[in-house]
């Protein structure tokens, strides 16, 4: 029976050592950078995946309904094939920083609770999280104007959308099909010279039907609502990074200022002894 009661309080030790070092580990997670990471890489794909087939969907529809000839919507198939490399080094970016703000979390985390364990933060670190801030201060900045510039195709294709929805409506059946037009050329898409450049009555009706129209659509609604979560989770991070930099200038103004109480306590603990050793010396 004692030895079942004492396995049992081993078994107990080990159960409770392991739960304490799991909550040890939880402890030094950085929840806050965590969330941000996902919603970075979040927008982000949705911003460069559902941006990089709506863009392919528009070179389609032109093809198709507004340009005939090839050398009329050159410059937009060359505009967008850049936009979509500039999609892919997007994407491989934010892969990358993603994962080192989250790694920079863990970091400045461990190096906050020090009472978790006796790391130090250096003035190496603290001018790495200085930077870490002002670099996401400017990709936040930068992430505003790609937010507003997605809005632009979600305009148009409502535009597009709303000609369509006047189309079908009561109202049109009272006027000529023909004067409902959509014309492309107007905003800046093809030159005018290029033809047919619009699309009107019956047409217009085989170009509202068309599911690359709704896809593409669609999915610059979701690319532009994308660039919106990543700004948000920028502005997130650049919280969490203005967060750590100041929690860790003031553990290096602590751990500055036990290393001299440390010091002063020993010069004191020196001078007692040394008293102590020239008064035996005497008596």
């Amino acid at each position: 029976m004692e030895t079942t009661s004492e396995d049992n309080q081993e078994q107990s030790q080990e159960k409770k050592g392991c739960f304490e070092c799991c909550i040890k580990c939880l402890g030094g997670v950085p929840y806050a950078s965590l969330v941000a990471t996902i919603l970075c890489f979040s927008g982000v794909a949705l911003f460069c995946g559902c941006g990089h087939v709506a863009l392919t969907g528009t070179v389609t529809i032109v093809e198709n309904h507004f340009s005939k000839t090839f050398s009329d919507h050159t410059v937009l198939t060359n505009v967008v094939q850049l936009m979509q490399y500039v999609i892919y080094g997007i994407a491989s970016f934010f892969f990358l920083y993603g994962i080192i703000l989250l790694a920079e979390g863990f970091y400045t985390t461990s190096a906050v609770k020090e009472h978790r364990n006796e790391f130090k933060t250096t003035a190496c670190g603290r001018c790495i999280s200085g930077m870490f801030v002002f670099l996401t201060y400017i990709l936040g900045v930068a992430w505003l104007g790609v937010f507003g510039f997605s809005a632009v195709p979600v305009f148009l294709f409502y535009n597009m959308w709303s000609t369509c929805a006047a189309l079908r409506s009561p109202v049109a059946n009272l006027t000529s099909e023909d004067s409902i037009c959509i014309d492309v050329r107007q905003y800046g898409v093809i030159p005018w010279t290029a033809t047919p450049g619009k699309a009107c009555g019956a047409t217009l009706g085989d170009f509202c039907d068309t599911s690359e129209f709704y896809l593409s659509y669609h999915l610059y609604i979701v690319a532009c609502a994308g660039a919106g979560a990543t700004v948000i989770a920028l502005i997130h991070f650049l919280m969490i990074l203005s967060a750590n930099w100041a929690y860790l200038k003031d553990a290096s103004h602590m751990h500055a200022y036990q290393d001299i109480k440390t010091k002063e306590e020993q010069e004191l603990q020196d001078i007692e002894s040394r008293s102590k050793e020239c008064l035996n010396s005497y008596s």
